[in-house]
C-alpha cells in the first residue's frame, strides 16, 4: 500500500490543499508534500494526526474493505437467457450470492418457466411485476397476477411458469441465495 498516495486521495476528497492539511496537523506543507510523494514516511503519531484531520483512523485507513455499495445501476446487472425454458434471469445485485438474500428479476416468455428449485433451507418472496404466473409449490399450482406477491419457506420443490400468451416478469428474492 502506498500510504502517501492514499493520504493524497483522502485530502483531495476533502477538498483540502496540502497547506490546509498541514495547518490542521501542525506540520509543514513541505512535509505533507514529501509524504504524498513517498519521499518520507510519517511516524505513527504523525500519521494518526493526519488521518484524524482527514476524518478517519488507522484501522479504517489500512482496511482492505472497499466502501459498501448501496445503489446499483443497470450496468451492474448480469443476465442469463435460457431459450429452451423461455426465461431470462437478471441478477440485479452483483455477487448477491455472498449476501443474506439474493434478489433477481425473472422474465418468462409465454409457456416459459424458471428452473426447478429442490427443497432447501430458507425462504422465497416474489412480486409479479407484469403478466400472470403460476407458482408450482410442491403439489400446489397457484395463480399469481400482476401486483400480487408470494412468500413461502423453501421446504418443498418449487418453480414458476407462464401458461399465458403474454410475457410475465417477477421480482424474486431468495434467502439464503440459491439462484
Amino acid at each position: 500500500m502506498k500510504i502517501g498516495e492514499k493520504i493524497k486521495r483522502l485530502r483531495m476528497q476533502h477538498n483540502l490543499t496540502q497547506e490546509e492539511l498541514a495547518d490542521r496537523c501542525e506540520l509543514s506543507k513541505g512535509f505533507i508534500s514529501q509524504v504524498e510523494r513517498e519521499i518520507t514516511s510519517p511516524s505513527i503519531a504523525t500519521l494518526v494526526d493526519i488521518l484524524e484531520s482527514l476524518g478517519t483512523n488507522l484501522s479504517d485507513f489500512f482496511s482492505d474493505k472497499s466502501p459498501e455499495k448501496v445503489v446499483f445501476t443497470p450496468d451492474d446487472v448480469s443476465v442469463k437467457i435460457d431459450q429452451e425454458l423461455g426465461n431470462e434471469v437478471h441478477w440485479i445485485i452483483p455477487n448477491a450470492q455472498k449476501n443474506a438474500m439474493e434478489p433477481i428479476i425473472v422474465h418468462l416468455e409465454p409457456s416459459g418457466e424458471s428452473y426447478f428449485d429442490s427443497p432447501h433451507d430458507g425462504e422465497e418472496f416474489g412480486y409479479v411485476l407484469s403478466g400472470q404466473i403460476e407458482l408450482h409449490y410442491g403439489s400446489k399450482n397457484l395463480k399469481v397476477h400482476s401486483g400480487e406477491s408470494f412468500y413461502f419457506t423453501s421446504r418443498v420443490g418449487h418453480y414458476i411458469s407462464n401458461p399465458n400468451s403474454k410475457p410475465a416478469s417477477v421480482l424474486w428474492v431468495s434467502t439464503p441465495p440459491s439462484f
